[in-house]
């Protein structure tokens, strides 16, 4: 009984999370991602480090408090990304396309929205910007549980 009483919070947690994982996502490009939300300073900063691989069919949106330049990393991330970003309006405004892991720590180099000002970002694995033929005003779609302001 002891050993159940210990567990069981942990088994609702994780159950909790795969809900509410199942239940975020976009649509870019007329295909939908289910994605993991960003929307604090430490959720950023963390964003997709240290894992090894990302599913087909995810990704992680990042949500800025404000629109403004934004420049994304790749410290402590294993796998190749796709760092798409979008303004106020959810319409894209700029593109890095197969950005490479980096082990490197604090000498990553950094990858720009090129000066212009974007409220989100959504990363997915590198080659889904290609395979989607995305252009410069491609609109982001979110699903209802997503707010589009902070």
């Amino acid at each position: 009984m002891s050993l159940i009483r210990h567990l069981l919070p942990v088994f609702l947690l994780l159950l909790s999370g795969c809900a509410s994982a199942g239940d975020s996502w976009v649509e870019i490009g007329g295909e939908r991602f289910t994605v993991e939300i960003a929307d604090d300073d430490a959720e950023r900063a963390r964003g997709l480090m240290f894992r090894d691989q990302m599913a087909a069919g995810t990704g992680m949106l990042f949500i800025h408090d404000r629109e403004e330049p934004q420049a994304y990393w790749m410290k402590n991330t294993k796998i190749p990304l796709d760092i798409l970003y979008f303004d106020s309006g959810r319409r894209l405004v700029a593109q890095q396309r197969d950005v490479p892991p980096c082990s490197a720590g604090n000498a990553c180099p950094p990858y720009p929205s090129g000066g212009k000002p974007a409220r989100y970002v959504l990363e997915l694995n590198a080659g889904e910007a290609k395979r989607l033929d995305l252009k410069n005003g491609a609109e982001l779609r979110f699903s209802p549980n997503i707010p589009e302001t902070r």
